[in-house]
């Protein structure tokens, strides 16, 4: 793989103004931070003396916010309940310049959120709002057509499906969503969970991470072993016949393989040394680079190598949030290329 200063300068200068179609669950992330200094008289449990709170939008949102920070626009599409946090959900949206147009309210549903509790800088308790029931037919019906009315006047260069478990990401809108991407040769990218693991099929890009593919595969696959884990990962490459997949091993790295016109790509990318602070929202970030590689037809190694730079670049700072474009271009330039 030949990677100069250059090339990446115009692979990310070309990630502008593509149009990004995301779809999947959304969600609030909120924080509550302060210092401990006693134990409550009532129970046996810290007394955290509030110093601080943010809210930020998660889930799939967290995708977007990846996405408008790589230069790219992201087109978001998901339900919320018609609620206060449904209203706040949009108004964080809006704050962070992402469009909350194609975010339907249902009666039906509750805005997902999770409110993390942190004193002396060490979580505590995570308290979650949520349902996880699959969208009724006529929230479903709603949804599809939203996505294809903007698949019909947009120019969608490719298509995330961000999968938590918590019920927009039915079978019927997994299917219609990858049907549509093949009728009109746009690339479809997964981040997968548990429950429709087995529903991802013929699909460009697919990328659990270890515990998802442990968990969908039914297999004890360690960490460490490796070889386990490329063959479980060729095995369902192939009975799902997806072109490429990338699994996410933590502190290992990823491992790549790409199967393409008969021909056979994989390797497995070291991870880099880092001050690791909090891994969470490292997934939707891996995506949201991949994703705009895949879009433009990158090399598949160099696909990986930056999506695991990325990956390792949040996980330095706490909380979910989004990775820093032009920071991301400089440590793959300092890394991948031969130039200094």
């Amino acid at each position: 793989m030949k990677v100069t200063r250059k090339s990446l300068e115009k692979l990310f200068d070309d990630f502008k103004d593509i149009r990004v179609l995301i779809l999947g669950d959304v969600m609030i992330d909120s924080y509550l931070s302060g210092r401990v200094d006693r134990i409550s008289p009532e129970a046996p449990v810290p007394v955290v003396l509030l110093e601080k709170s943010m809210s930020m939008p998660g889930g799939a949102a967290n995708v977007a916010l990846n996405i408008k920070e790589l230069g790219a626009v992201p087109v978001l599409v998901s339900v919320t309940g018609n609620d206060s946090r449904g209203r706040e959900f949009a108004d964080l949206l809006h704050h962070a310049g992402v469009s909350s147009d194609s975010i339907l309210q249902s009666d039906k549903r509750i805005t997902t959120g999770k409110s993390r509790i942190i004193g002396n800088k060490a979580q505590l308790l995570r308290l979650d709002e949520e349902t996880d029931a699959d969208l009724n037919r006529e929230d479903s019906d709603k949804l599809l057509h939203q996505v294809d009315h903007i698949m019909n006047t947009q120019d969608i260069r490719v298509i995330i499906l961000q999968d938590y478990n918590k019920g927009v990401l039915t079978a019927e809108v997994i299917r219609h969503i990858i049907a549509l991407g093949r009728q009109k040769h746009i690339p479809v990218v997964v981040d997968p969970k548990k429950k429709n693991f087995s529903l991802y099929k013929e699909v460009d890009f697919f990328k659990p991470n270890l515990k998802e593919l442990r968990e969908g595969l039914k297999l004890d696959l360690e960490l460490n072993d490796l070889e386990k884990i490329k063959k479980a990962a060729a095995d369902w490459q192939q009975k799902q016949n997806i072109v490429a997949l990338m699994v996410t091993l933590s502190e290992n790295g990823v491992y790549m393989r790409e199967q393409l016109d008969g021909q056979v790509q994989e390797f497995h990318i070291p991870a880099h040394l880092r001050n690791i602070a909090d891994v969470s929202g490292a997934g939707d970030t891996v995506i949201s680079v991949a994703s705009l590689c895949r879009a433009l037809g990158a090399d598949t190694r160099l696909t990986a190598a930056i999506s695991n730079i990325a990956g390792g670049l949040v996980c330095e700072q706490v909380g979910v949030v989004p990775v820093n474009g032009k920071r991301l271009l400089r440590e793959a330039i300092e890394l991948l290329t031969a130039e200094r």
